[in-house]
């Protein structure tokens, strides 16, 4: 017990320093005046690209007890625009490292690169000052993360988890509406439980969340939003079926309210999952998203 809280301890100072960091960048580049909170600012999901402002995997209420890799290939098609008008293609990554017991996680994510397309419609309808149409690759975000269990469904009757997440400033392109130019931060908590249909070969997982997320819009004020999902998935042998409802509302109500559902199909294949996965946004993210990748799972600790 005195060994897991010296690791809590621990892993709040990093995450303290990485806050103050990160705060300090984003507040060196702001000039601040009182802000008007009467006039929504736009900087919000509904008038972005789809990677500025994503809705969060779910947390499904357990960590990792291995290392993890994932790479994955993303494509965006709008849900109001044809594909030519409003097409986005990136290459996802994510990082899943234990800290000193499977109780513990590091986890480091984002979209390493971007390409994009937006014909003059989509241009205008986000405010873009070059009249379209416009493509170009640039770099993405970058999201680090502490993911705690709290609880363990084998001595409690269900697990619970929570996290505390930082977003980096590092996605390019502002001035096209790509990434947002401002740190960012999120908090969430999970609570999930196996039921066993089949012994060893089959069972259900059902997870609900809830949290705060918050970022910089303009000059002296920020959007902060409640968090929350729902996830259900099925597993029979080396077969992996999930769906994930979730998003968050700020408080500005103009376009801060993204609501999607995502769906995945896995197959293991030993220590390696192909996966192909759906998401589509119900609000305020109006995109679909395909993805297919890979995820490698590392028996020992590295």
């Amino acid at each position: 017990m005195i060994h897991y809280l010296c690791e809590v301890i621990f892993m709040k100072r990093i995450f303290t320093y990485l806050l103050f960091f990160l705060s300090s960048t984003c507040l060196a580049q702001t000039s601040l005046e009182v802000p008007d909170l009467s006039v929504p600012t736009k900087i919000a999901p509904a008038y972005f690209g789809p990677n500025a402002f994503p809705v969060p995997d779910m947390l499904t209420g357990r960590t990792s007890s291995v290392w993890k890799l994932e790479a994955y290939v993303d494509n965006y098609i709008s849900t109001i625009y044809k594909w030519n008008e409003d097409y986005t293609a990136s290459t996802f990554l994510r990082l899943t490292v234990p800290l000193f017991s499977d109780r513990a996680n590091l986890v480091i994510w984002g979209p390493l690169t971007e390409y994009f397309h937006m014909g003059r419609d989509v241009c205008r309808m986000r405010r873009i000052h070059n009249d379209g149409p416009v493509s170009r690759f640039i770099s993405g975000d970058i999201y680090i993360s502490t993911d705690f269990m709290l609880l363990t469904q084998e001595k409690h009757g269900f697990d619970i988890a929570m996290r505390a997440a930082l977003k980096s400033a590092s996605g390019n392109d502002f001035a096209n509406a790509r990434y947002y130019d401002s740190a960012g931060y999120f908090f969430d908590a999970a609570v999930g439980r196996d039921i066993t249909i089949i012994p060893e070969q089959s069972r259900v997982r059902l997870a609900a969340s809830g949290g705060f997320l918050c970022w910089q819009t303009a000059n002296g004020r920020q959007n902060d939003a409640v968090m929350y999902g729902l996830t259900a998935s099925y597993r029979y042998r080396w077969l992996n079926i999930a769906a994930e409802y979730g998003g968050y509302f700020g408080w500005e109500k103009d376009g801060d309210a993204p609501m999607t559902l995502k769906t995945s199909i896995a197959a293991s294949l030993g220590n390696i999952d192909i996966t192909l996965g759906h998401q589509v946004g119900l609000t305020d993210w109006p995109f679909h998203q395909l993805r297919i990748g890979v995820a490698v799972n590392f028996s020992q600790k590295l």
